[in-house]
């Protein structure tokens, strides 16, 4: 039986409530055991007191200062800890366990994703943008620490299941699957008018409104083109993109011999939740079985980075490499939230990642910082001010 003492930041998003969901599901299957020491969510303080109660955590934290009154009601007389802020997610975060899931979505995860990577135990990553803006010293923390970091994205997930850690000089290349999106077949000209509902409708995964926006526009695989390149130490004219629509083959691993090694499965994000919950072991589960015959085919394409300039500009900044890959986050974020909230074009996301990207450049904004969160964040914040300006620019255009 795997027995596990958990943190999840972010319990109340698709990622946190599934990891929670599997937890609910080996715990029935007598498979594994769990504590649950914190949980942390946004807004939605409802659901992050009935998972708290659920799971009797140690401390249930909000990240909305102004929702602690209703979070402590909902939970008063249980003996459960409550607390909210910036500084309150940090603290849980730093809380010793064996296995945390970093969760958080965007850039407001890093500060506690940055903690939880400087204790020992395992550090489950489902927050990209952690690796994106400082992806090789987030490692080195980690190690230092004497932990472990467990991709939890099905495609790094996948790499990591098939890459030879010992012998990594005998890899040639790796390649990210992508699914295409909702809009992959869709010209340049029909994609100019489709709505935030239109954006959203994934046809293969269950995400975040914001993360759908990312693999509708592709800026969601550059964002894991520049994981990758951190995660395996692998340079980035090394790390390729192919576009499988039918999502079951999640990455690959090609090695210098030839041979070339992918993991495959149903899409459904608990397959590598689990991989991390039970890492070095594995994990039984009900899972969904992978039926080939059924599929009858697997198909493949090339991206196209004329009608999907997000990922090639991703490739640009992991290429120029300083603060080019936490500018790329910041404006993705930016411009992604202003086209949800009906602000900004489907086709201008990609033009304000590359105006900020240019503005950055000319302004000097560079990594600096205290250490490498500060200076990520330090980055992050200088990017969004002229992100903002751009999406303001484009929406008055």
């Amino acid at each position: 039986m795997i027995q596990r003492r958990v943190t999840i930041l972010g319990s109340t998003g698709s990622v946190g409530c599934s990891t929670l969901d599997l937890m609910d599901q080996t715990e029935a299957l007598g498979t594994a055991a769990y504590q649950v020491e914190a949980l942390t969510g946004g807004a939605n303080v409802a659901l992050l007191a009935q998972q708290a109660r659920r799971w009797k955590a140690r401390i249930a934290v909000t990240a909305y200062e102004d929702r602690l009154d209703e979070l402590r009601a909902l939970l008063a007389g249980t003996g459960i800890e409550t607390a909210a802020g910036d500084a309150a997610l940090t603290d849980a975060a730093l809380r010793p366990v064996d296995w945390t899931m970093a969760a958080i979505v965007g850039a407001a995860g890093l500060a506690s994703t940055w903690a939880a990577a400087g204790r020992p135990g395992v550090l489950a990553l489902a927050n990209k943008e952690s690796l994106v803006c400082c992806g090789p010293a987030l490692i080195a923390r980690v190690k230092a620490a004497g932990g472990a970091l467990i991709p939890v994205d099905s495609e790094h997930s996948a790499i990591f299941q098939v890459f030879d850690a010992t012998r990594p000089q005998g890899v040639q290349r790796l390649v990210l699957t992508a699914s295409g999106g909702p809009f992959r077949t869709r010209s340049t000209a029909d994609m100019a008018g489709v709505t935030p509902e239109q954006a959203v409708a994934h046809p293969m995964w269950s995400m975040g409104a914001k993360i759908s926006v990312d693999s509708a526009t592709l800026a969601n695989k550059g964002l894991e083109t520049i994981e990758a390149a951190y995660l395996f130490d692998m340079p980035a004219d090394r790390v390729d993109v192919v576009v499988h629509p039918e999502s079951i083959i999640h990455s690959l691993v090609e090695y210098r011999d030839g041979s070339t090694l992918a993991q495959m499965g149903p899409p459904d994000m608990k397959t590598p939740i689990a991989v991390a919950l039970a890492w070095p072991g594995r994990l039984p589960w009900a899972a969904p079985r992978l039926d080939l015959a059924a599929m009858g085919r697997l198909t493949f394409e090339a991206p196209d980075l004329v009608r999907f300039p997000a990922l090639r500009l991703a490739r640009e900044a992991l290429a120029a490499g300083g603060a080019a890959p936490a500018v790329f986050n910041a404006a993705n974020e930016v411009a992604a939230l202003a086209f949800l909230d009906r602000r900004l074009a489907f086709l201008n996301i990609a033009a304000v990642i590359a105006d900020t990207l240019a503005e950055a450049a000319s302004k000097g904004i560079t990594s600096i910082g205290v250490d490498a969160c500060d200076a990520a964040l330090a980055v992050d914040a200088e990017a969004r001010v002229v992100a903002r300006a751009v999406v303001d620019r484009l929406a008055m255009a």
